[in-house]
Order: C-alpha cells, then sequence, then structure tokens
C-alpha cells in the first residue's frame, strides 16, 4: 500500500502554522523590549479570550479542564517563557529548548497509565537531556542556567496543558484555547502587579510604540486564531501521523529566524544541541510508527 502524503496545499497551509510558530520567538522578542514579560502574557491571553468567548460557543468541557489548561498554558508555560526571554536565552535556542515538552509529556502520559520506558523512548530522552546539557554547558550573557531552567519548566507546564487537553477529549481546540484564555490573563495580570509592579505596567504601557502593539496582536492573531484553527482543520482532515511531524520544523524557523533577524550566531556548539535534541524528538515522534509501518 502506497504511503499517504498531504496535498500541497494542505502541506504548505501546515508549513505555514509551523513558520509562524517558529518565527513568534523573534516577535516575543520585539513586544519584550518595550513592554514587562508578564504584561505582555497576559495582554496576550487578554485579546485571545475577547471577543472570542463573543464570538465562539464554549466547548463541551468541565469548567475545570479549562481552568487547569488556561493556567498551566498561560501563567505556566507562557508566564515562565517570556520572563526568561526578557533577558535569559536567547529566542533561538528558547524555541529549541521548549520543545522539550514532548519528552515531559510522554513521561506523564505514561506515570499516569503506568506504562514503563520502552527502550526507544529512554534513547530520545538521552538525545534530549545530551542536547539541554550542551547549551547549559555553554551558558553565556545571553543563555543563563536560570533562563534554561525557566524555559524547562515552560516546557513541563506545556506538558501538563496536553495531559489536560487530551483528558477532555476530542475538541476543536480554537474555541478550546479561547475559553481557556478567560483563566490565562486574570493570573497573569496580577502576578504581573505583584512581581513587576504598577510603575513598570505603567511604564511599559507608555512606552509601548506600534511595533509593540502589532507584536501582542500577533499573538493573538497569528499564534491563536490562525495557528490553532489552521493546525485543528489540517487534523480532522489527515491522521495525525501526517500532521504532527511538522511541528518538528518549529525549533529550525526559530532559531532560523533569530539568525537571520536579530543576529543570534550559531556556532556549531548551538547547532550540535540542535541535532541532538531534533534526533530526539524524531525518534520519540516518528519511531512508533516507521516500525508499524515496517510490520
Amino acid at each position: 500500500m502506497d504511503t499517504p502524503l498531504l496535498p500541497l496545499r494542505h502541506f504548505l497551509l501546515g508549513l505555514a502554522v509551523v513558520a509562524v510558530w517558529g518565527t513568534n520567538f523573534v516577535v516575543i522578542h520585539v513586544g519584550l523590549e518595550h513592554l514587562p514579560p508578564l504584561l505582555f502574557a497576559a495582554l496576550r491571553f487578554f485579546f485571545a479570550a475577547l471577543p472570542g468567548v463573543f464570538l465562539l460557543p464554549r466547548p463541551r468541557v468541565p469548567w475545570l479542564h479549562l481552568a487547569a489548561y488556561g493556567v498551566l498554558i498561560g501563567a505556566g508555560q507562557f508566564g515562565l517563557l517570556f520572563v526568561a526571554m526578557r533577558s535569559e536565552i536567547s529566542p533561538g535556542l528558547a524555541s529549541l529548548v521548549i520543545q522539550s515538552q514532548v519528552f515531559f509529556t510522554i513521561g506523564l502520559s505514561m506515570w499516569l497509565s503506568g506504562e514503563r520506558v520502552r527502550p526507544y523512548q529512554g534513547v530520545a530522552l538521552l538525545l534530549g537531556l545530551a542536547g539541554l546539557g550542551v547549551i547549559l554547558s555553554h551558558t553565556d550573557g545571553s543563555t543563563t542556567p536560570l533562563g534554561l531552567g525557566l524555559v524547562v519548566l515552560a516546557a513541563m507546564c506545556w506538558a501538563g496543558g496536553n495531559i489536560v487537553a487530551r483528558a477532555s477529549g476530542a475538541i476543536n481546540m480554537l474555541p478550546y484555547v479561547i475559553w481557556a484564555s478567560l483563566f490565562s490573563a486574570p493570573p497573569l495580570f496580577v502576578l504581573s502587579f505583584l512581581v513587576e509592579g504598577w510603575p513598570a505596567i505603567r511604564g511599559g504601557l507608555a512606552a509601548a510604540d506600534a511595533v509593540t502593539w502589532a507584536a501582542v496582536l500577533w499573538q493573538t492573531v497569528g499564534n491563536t486564531l490562525f495557528g490553532y484553527a489552521a493546525w485543528g482543520w489540517l487534523l480532522s482532515r489527515h491522521p495525525a501521523a501526517l500532521v504532527t511531524p511538522l511541528a518538528l520544523l518549529v525549533p529550525l524557523f526559530g532559531m532560523g529566524a533569530s539568525a537571520l533577524l536579530l543576529g543570534e550566531s550559531l556556532p556549531f556548539w548551538k547547532i550540535g544541541a540542535a541535532l541532538l535534541v531534533m534526533s530526539g524528538l524524531v525518534i520519540g515522534m516518528l519511531y512508533p510508527r516507521w516500525k508499524a509501518r515496517g510490520a
């Protein structure tokens, strides 16, 4: 039997989604030049929730699921990621390290189901850890151990959000994310006020120019509305095995855009770390499919 392929137009749509998600790390860097990180994250989810909740019906899932997902993804993943990217890690490396969520998602799933670690999963994890080890051993002014740790914690929160979304059943992720944003924005606004303080908030809003607000808008329209809607549309029409491997390109777009637009250097150790992490991701995501196809 011939292996099915994505139609060219659908492949290009998926490529556009991962390009948006990858280059978004440069957009985050731009927004953080004026806005405090927690305030920036709060504004992203505020505009994702409103006016979306008035346009799309609430998904038929428990409120607790929406609240848990909103807190984990909002305050957890993006709150920590934005804080790290303010001055503790470069955009290119952040786009790579955050993909460790794949390993955490697999680990949480196995812990909850009681399944034992399989050999290929152990190999994938070791490769990913080796890549993170290379990054940790080369920390400098642009990337610090604190920044690396914050992004790893953000990846753990992302994995937790994945588990919550999976427990919600087969759902349309666009309204799910929009309604969950109702629980993301408030804690981020509170944390911004408590941690960053009103003077920083007021100063950030006053200094924000058109480019800054365009970065906020892109977080909402590009990543949430377009990204999740297009990705969900593809998953509704094709097997997940054809669509999800495209997400492996996110770090490549992230590191490439950071190098081209921000002048982030790409020494051999960064390329080596990327190859190790990406190899772990490829094995973890694709090996079961290769084995099944061979059988």
